[in-house]
């Protein structure tokens, strides 16, 4: 059973950054394609970024330029840097291990004046 546990959400005003990070309890994380999710109230999950094993990283159109995803391998840990935060990046963030069932319990990003 892999558990992913997230850190970092909290109230940001508009313009203001956050760093969510997503630790990861087993090895197979290094391999593995990582991502994050979010979910605004009364709208769909959505797909924010991703990072696989190599490296290599995918980016909603909303976020580009804006947010950064990372992963530490020694860590387990894969990072969310969110910069020039908006009002409609309020939502649950959560982290998935693509192609598993694993998911994180989630953590509020709201960003409000």
């Amino acid at each position: 059973q892999v558990q992913l546990v997230e850190s970092g959400g909290g109230l940001v005003q508009p313009g203001g950054a956050l760093r969510l990070s997503c630790a990861a309890s087993v090895s197979v994380f290094s391999t593995r394609t990582m991502a994050w999710y979010r979910q605004a109230p009364g709208k769909q999950r959505e797909l924010v970024a991703s990072i696989t094993g190599g490296g290599n990283t995918n980016y909603a159109d909303s976020v580009k330029g804006r947010f950064t995803i990372s992963r530490d391998k020694a860590k387990k840990t894969v990072y969310l840097q969110m910069n020039s935060l908006q009002l409609e990046d309020t939502a649950i963030y959560s982290c998935h291990q693509l192609g598993t069932t694993y998911w994180g319990q989630g953590t509020q990003v709201t960003v409000s004046s």
